[in-house]
């Protein structure tokens, strides 16, 4: 499948799936609004903006909004292949502090498929420096894919 049509795949299923997600759903008014863009081997990933809306410690993002960024890189990752998926566990690995008030880019790859179960990992990058990573096991559930 060409990189558009994976594109498309990825929205429509995400809309579907995810309407008003925190993390990628731009009619969340509160969220972060990431748009994620698939590259042609699968993967996908998402700039953003360090917001200080989402501010943990000061200057340094909140370390749950920096797993939701993973969890939602993965699985948006997920729709990309036009499925739902739901996360049946995820570990999180804070290596550096995300700062606030810079651009930082999030990417995920599936790296093991075992239907139902599918292993995921995503990175955080700031700086040309890995901020954070997670690994993650995800289920598919394609009844939650709402098909009205």
């Amino acid at each position: 499948m060409d990189t558009e049509t994976v594109q498309n795949t990825l929205m429509d299923t995400r809309d579907c799936a995810h309407p008003k997600c925190v993390v990628c759903s731009s009619d969340n008014s509160g969220g972060l609004h990431l748009k994620f863009d698939v590259d042609g081997d699968g993967s996908v990933w998402s700039t953003f903006q360090c917001d200080e809306n989402f501010e943990g410690y000061p200057g340094i993002m909140h370390g749950g909004v920096i797993s939701s960024i993973l969890d939602g890189a993965m699985g948006n990752c997920m729709f990309a292949r036009g499925q739902a998926t739901v996360t049946v566990e995820m570990t999180t690995r804070f290596r550096h502090p995300v700062v606030i008030g810079k651009k930082a880019t999030v990417s995920a790859k599936i790296t093991r498929v075992s239907h139902p179960l599918y292993l995921l990992e995503a990175e955080i990058i700031q700086d040309g420096k890995v901020k954070a990573t997670a690994k993650g096991k995800y289920y598919d559930r394609p009844e939650l894919i709402n098909s009205d």
